[in-house]
């Protein structure tokens, strides 16, 4: 059997979870995931477990913050004016909402606090600052 390399095409089946064991993404009922190793299309934790894995192979990662989504960024929480926000807007905690950038970039972010003055926006990654475990199945290699 062909060992992944760095550059290799691979689709993986796979189960992400906290370590508490909630599952915050999979493929199952999807198309396998398809991304090119060593390329920076997934996590790097994930990224560096599949180099010497083989079509078939099954394993468990487990992936710190650093090498997941990074640890949370207090920079990226911003409080704004909450009349800079259009009434029928929800702003419950967690809301998920899309703001631009000076530039256009569309960045999305989620509600963490408000109240009739301002209201605090987070734009780290829903999974920043977790350590994560993926459950992966090599389906292919190419």
């Amino acid at each position: 059997m062909t060992e992944i390399k760095q550059g290799d095409t691979v689709r993986i089946h796979y189960t992400g979870t906290l370590l508490d064991g909630k599952v915050f993404d999979s493929s199952d009922g999807r198309d396998p995931l398809e991304f090119v190793v060593g390329s920076g299309q997934i996590i790097p934790g994930l990224d560096r477990a599949m180099p010497g894995l083989s079509t078939g192979d099954k394993t468990r990662v487990e992936i710190a913050c650093t090498d997941a989504y990074g640890p949370i960024n207090p920079a990226m929480r911003q409080e704004i004016p909450r009349e800079g926000i259009p009434d029928d807007i929800p702003l419950d905690p967690g809301t998920q909402l899309q703001m631009q950038t000076p530039e256009g970039q569309a960045v999305p972010v989620t509600v963490v606090d408000s109240n009739d003055a301002t209201v605090t926006l987070d734009a780290n990654h829903p999974l920043a600052g977790q350590d994560l475990v993926f459950e992966i199945e090599v389906v292919s290699v190419n």
